[in-house]
């Protein structure tokens, strides 16, 4: 059979109820391995009952939400090579200045230049 990551949200309180769900869970046949993250439990197996599986934890907890199933083999993604490109730098900063204009008019106590 193939392995089956399933995913199921609960309800955890307290350190109690985390003790039983990871109990219930390793107790199922077929179960590898049991992980907890937060409120979600995620096993994976080769030919777990899923819906059993979730049964047993809502009769010990109260409630659990099947989240979802997937195949358990996880494809890893190819790294493709891509090249340090270095931007090309320039050394000297090649700017123009602008011509400074004096400004009077509208007030007169103040005078002052602008770049426009």
């Amino acid at each position: 059979m193939a392995k089956q990551k399933v995913v199921v949200k609960l309800s955890l309180d307290d350190g109690k109820k985390r003790t039983k769900a990871l109990k219930t869970a390793v107790t199922m046949n077929g179960v590898i391995s049991v992980a907890l993250d937060g409120d979600k439990l995620t096993v994976i197996g080769d030919g777990t009952d899923v819906v059993n599986l979730t049964t047993q934890l809502r009769k010990k907890l109260g409630y659990a939400d099947l989240i979802s199933v997937s195949s358990g083999d996880e494809k890893k993604e190819e790294k493709k090579e891509t090249k340090n490109v270095q931007p090309l730098a320039y050394p000297y900063q090649y700017s123009y200045p602008y011509p400074l204009v004096y400004h009077e008019g509208a007030y007169d106590h103040h005078k002052y230049y602008s770049i426009f």
